[in-house]
């Protein structure tokens, strides 16, 4: 269900719904870029509780005057149950654990060397990724994410066939300069005697 959700923001199905979520995701990190989070925190927070408020006397003054019931706008979302199950606390748990242990058993694995070629790929990986945090910064990383996240699969969906072609081009060029590597490469084959 919620890899639907995403994938429906991802896609801007709902495109009302995608904006807003876009916008609050980059408003937020932008806002973190230049402020402390605790800042970015306590004023969106005053700007959610001053919306809310303002709409909640809003209906107290429509109330007043027409004299009609003046429901709370936010009833719908202070009736909802947002509890929790044992069920579902021990789903949630028993996942987190599965998935940092299996990270942890991978990290474990890459740095005490139990292969050397994907140790020295992760070592690749690392030295690539310190000239990249030399140019960027993690904050900009992640701009960069949500909005290639919210941009790509659109443009994908949109240009499928022509992405496909380019694609298949680049792998069909890949495989014949991998295949000129190989046959220049000496054979590992033993010597008949």
């Amino acid at each position: 269900m919620m890899a639907k959700t995403v994938s429906d923001l991802m896609y801007w199905r709902n495109t009302k719904t995608s904006a807003v979520v876009f916008t609050t995701i980059m408003v937020s990190l932008l806002c973190l870029s230049q402020f402390s989070i605790i800042s970015v925190f306590a004023y969106l927070s005053l700007l959610l509780l001053c919306s809310t408020i303002t709409l909640r006397v809003y209906r107290k003054i429509l109330q007043a005057i027409y004299k009609c019931d003046g429901e709370n706008p936010f009833q719908v979302y202070l009736d909802k149950d947002i509890m929790l199950t044992k069920e579902e606390v021990d789903n949630y748990v028993i996942r987190s654990l599965s998935l940092f242990t299996s990270a942890l058993n991978t990290l474990r694995r890459l740095f005490l060397v139990e292969d050397l070629v994907d140790s020295l790929k992760f070592l690749t990986l690392l030295y690539l990724l310190t000239y990249i945090g030399a140019v960027f910064n993690g904050l900009t990383l992640l701009i960069l994410g949500i909005i290639s996240a919210f941009t790509f699969p659109l443009l994908y969906r949109q240009h499928q066939a022509q992405i496909d072609q380019y694609v298949g081009l680049v792998r069909s060029q890949l495989s014949r300069i991998r295949e000129k590597i190989q046959a220049k490469l000496p054979s590992t084959k033993p010597k008949e005697e």
